[in-house]
C-alpha cells in the first residue's frame, strides 16, 4: 500500500483556513458594526437597562412680608415610594438576605413576608398596603407616605424592603397660621397653589426642577453617580406690602370684637394712603394652613375681597364731596331737614329725630339721611353716581386675588328720586371692605386715588385726582368733628382721627331684616396729614350692642393706636401748635421700620 494514502490531502486544510478566514472576517465585521456603525444604538439600550433620569425637585419661592418676615416658606421633607413591580417579581427563592450564619442561614423574601414588615413600620394595616400594591401590580412607582419626618424614613430605608425608597420633597410651612390664611392662601401636597397668593401666582412661585443622572444595579442601588444635568433653579420670592406687626394686631382686635359681641364675621383692611399698599388684610372666621385636617371651606373665603354689603352711612362723605365740587355749596351751606322725614310713594326716609336746619358738618356728625338725600335731589341726576365710579365703587380693585369681587352700583335708564336719595347715604349699591377702604384712602390722600396693591412699592405710584383737593381736605376736617363729637370710642391718644360709623340693615329673603345688622366704621389717621386709612366691618352682631360707633369703631382705635407707635408716626400738637406748623410747612415726622 502507499504511503500517499495516508497522507491528507492539501485540500482539506484550505478549505479550513477558508472557513477560518470567513468566521474570523464576519466576527471582525460584526465588531466593526457593533463597535462603530451601531455604538449610538447599543450604549442607548444600555442605558435603558441601568442609567436612570430623575426630577431633583425646585424649591418654591418664599411669600416675604414688607419687612422680610416669612409668611410662607418651603422646608425639605421625605417621601416614601415603592416599585410594585420588582415586589412581585419576588419568588420564594427569588432574592437572598443574609440573615445570621453566612454559608446556611438565608431569608427569602416574599411579597407577603415584605408587605408585612412594611405595614408594621408604617403603622398600617397588612391588607390595605397588600391591596394597595395589587392596585398597581404593573407600576414601577408608588407613594407609600409622602412628606413624613427624616428619622421615620430613615427607619424604613434601614429596613431594607425590597423595591421601597424615599424621594426629597418639599413641604409649606406658613409662620403666621390663621393670621395671614387668608391673603397667603395655600398649596396642597404636590406643592400647587390652591388658595389666595399661593393660586394667583402659582406659577412664579413653583420654580422650574432639574435633572440628575445615575446608574442602577439590579438590586435597585445607586452604585454610580454620572452628574446633574440641568439644576433646579427655585422659585420667584414675592414681597408683599402686607406688615405682619399690623396684622397681627389688626387680627387679634377684630376676633376679639367677633367673640365680644358674637359676630357671624368680620373683616378689616388698612391702606397706605399715599401709595395704595395694603398693610393689613384680615378676615373672622380664619383656618390654620398648617392642619387642614378638620377645615371648614367656608373659612377660607377672602371676605374683605368676596363678601359685599350695603355701605349705608359711611357714604355719605362722599355725597358731601360731590356737593362742595359741584359749586352748589359750601362748608357753610345750611340743609333744612324738618320734618326728619322725607316722603317718596310708600317710602319714607327718615332721621332718628328732626334735626331741622343744620349744616353740612352736622350733616355727617349727626348722619343725618334726610339732609344727604335733599342734597343729592339738588345735584345734577348723575353727579354722585359718577363719584362713586371714580372712586371705584362697582368695579374690580384688581389685587389679584382669587374670586375678588366687583360690588355693584346700579345704573338707571331714568333715575328715580328715592334711587337718587337712597344711593346718598349708601343703600342700593354694594361694595367688599377692600372696596370701602380704597375710597376713603382716596379721600385722605387729599382727593388724589392711587392703585390698591398687595406689593411693597418704594416709589409712589401715579393715580388720579377723582375730588378736588380743597374739596377732600374740607371733608376730612368735618369727618374730624364726627370723632370728637359724637364718636369718642374712635379716638386715638395723642392724634387726631376723621371717621365715618355705619349701621346697615342687613338684606334678607323678603327684604330688610330690621334685626340683623353691618356695623361700619372708616376712619383715617392721623387726620392732620394722612397716613393710614382702616375699615372695619362686622357681620351681624348679636349683642346688645350692633352700631358701628359701639362694634367697629373700637377695634379702629386699639389697632390705630398702635400702629402709629410701630410706624413712628410723630403725635399730634396742640390746636393752636399745630395751625403754627402747618403755615411754617413743618412736615410731620414719619419713619417706617
Amino acid at each position: 500500500m502507499s504511503n500517499d494514502f495516508h497522507k491528507p490531502a492539501k485540500w482539506r486544510f484550505y478549505f479550513i483556513y477558508f472557513i477560518a478566514a470567513v468566521l474570523f472576517a464576519i466576527t471582525a465585521g460584526r465588531l466593526f458594526y457593533l463597535t462603530v456603525l451601531d455604538s449610538a444604538f447599543l450604549q442607548n439600550q444600555g442605558e435603558m437597562r441601568a442609567v436612570r433620569t430623575e426630577s431633583t425637585p425646585a424649591t418654591r419661592g418664599m411669600i416675604l412680608d414688607r419687612r422680610g418676615e416669612p409668611l410662607a416658606v418651603s422646608t425639605p421633607t421625605w417621601s416614601l415610594v415603592a416599585n410594585p413591580k420588582r415586589l412581585w417579581a419576588l419568588s420564594n427563592k427569588g432574592i437572598k438576605k443574609a440573615s445570621g450564619d453566612e454559608t446556611d442561614n438565608f431569608e427569602y423574601p416574599t411579597p407577603d413576608s415584605e408587605i408585612d414588615r412594611l405595614a408594621k413600620l408604617l403603622g398600617e394595616g397588612r391588607v390595605s398596603l397588600r391591596k394597595k400594591f395589587e392596585q398597581k401590580r404593573d407600576s414601577s412607582f408608588m407613594y407609600l407616605k409622602r412628606q413624613i419626618p427624616p428619622n421615620e424614613a430613615e427607619d424604613v430605608i434601614q429596613a431594607n424592603i425590597v423595591g421601597v425608597s424615599r424621594i426629597k420633597e418639599y413641604k409649606r410651612f406658613y409662620p403666621a397660621g390663621e393670621v395671614a390664611a387668608h391673603i397667603v392662601g395655600f398649596t396642597n401636597i404636590d406643592d400647587t397653589g390652591q388658595e389666595g397668593l399661593e393660586l394667583s401666582y402659582n406659577k412664579a412661585l413653583v420654580g422650574k426642577p432639574g435633572k440628575r443622572s445615575y446608574v442602577k444595579d439590579l438590586s435597585g442601588n445607586i452604585i454610580h453617580e454620572i452628574g446633574q444635568e440641568e439644576h433646579a433653579r427655585p422659585g420667584d420670592n414675592i414681597e408683599l406690602s402686607i406688615d405682619l406687626r399690623l396684622q397681627y394686631l389688626a387680627y387679634r382686635e377684630l376676633k376679639a370684637a367677633v367673640s365680644e359681641h358674637r359676630a357671624t364675621s368680620a373683616s378689616a383692611v388698612i391702606l397706605d394712603v399715599k401709595t395704595g399698599e395694603i398693610l393689613a388684610m384680615v378676615n373672622q372666621p380664619s383656618y390654620n394652613p398648617n392642619d387642614r385636617s378638620v377645615i371648614d371651606y367656608d373659612q377660607m373665603r377672602n371676605r374683605a375681597v368676596i363678601d359685599l354689603f350695603e355701605p349705608g352711612s359711611t357714604m355719605k362723605p362722599f355725597t358731601i364731596s360731590a356737593a362742595l365740587a359741584s359749586g352748589q355749596y359750601t362748608t357753610e351751606s345750611k340743609i333744612d331737614t324738618s320734618p326728619g322725614r322725607l316722603r317718596f310713594g310708600k317710602q319714607t326716609i327718615r332721621d332718628s329725630k328732626n334735626y331741622g336746619e343744620i349744616d353740612l358738618e352736622t350733616l355727617l356728625v349727626k348722619s343725618s339721611n334726610v339732609g344727604a338725600s335733599k342734597i343729592a335731589l339738588s345735584l345734577p341726576k348723575d353727579a354722585i353716581w359718577n363719584l362713586y365710579y371714580k372712586l371705584g365703587i362697582g368695579s374690580l380693585v384688581g389685587i389679584g386675588f382669587p374670586g375678588e369681587s366687583s360690588g355693584s352700583l346700579p345704573t338707571h335708564p331714568k333715575w328715580r328720586p328715592a334711587e337718587i336719595a337712597t344711593l346718598s347715604y349708601g343703600y342700593g349699591l354694594s361694595v367688599s371692605t377692600l372696596q370701602l377702604a380704597q375710597a376713603y384712602a382716596a379721600l385722605a390722600n387729599h382727593g388724589y386715588k392711587v392703585p390698591v396693591t398687595i406689593f411693597k412699592q418704594d416709589i409712589a405710584p401715579e393715580g388720579e385726582q377723582v375730588i378736588p383737593r380743597n374739596v377732600a381736605d374740607d371733608v376730612l376736617k368735618m369727618m374730624r368733628a364726627v370723632v370728637d363729637k359724637s364718636v369718642s370710642a374712635a379716638k386715638v391718644s395723642g392724634y387726631v382721627v376723621a371717621g365715618k360709623t355705619g349701621t346697615v340693615h342687613k338684606v334678607g329673603a323678603k327684604g330688610y331684616e330690621y334685626d340683623q345688622y353691618v356695623s361700619l366704621f372708616a376712619g383715617v389717621a392721623p387726620a392732620t396729614d394722612p397716613r393710614l386709612a382702616m375699615v372695619v366691618m362686622v357681620n351681624d352682631p348679636k349683642g346688645r350692642e350692633y352700631y358701628g360707633g359701639e362694634v367697629s369703631a373700637p377695634v379702629f382705635s386699639r389697632v390705630m393706636t398702635s400702629a402709629m407707635s410701630l410706624l413712628n408716626v410723630s403725635p399730634d400738637l396742640p390746636e393752636g401748635l399745630r395751625e403754627v406748623r402747618l403755615e411754617k410747612q413743618i412736615p410731620y415726622r414719619v419713619v417706617v421700620n
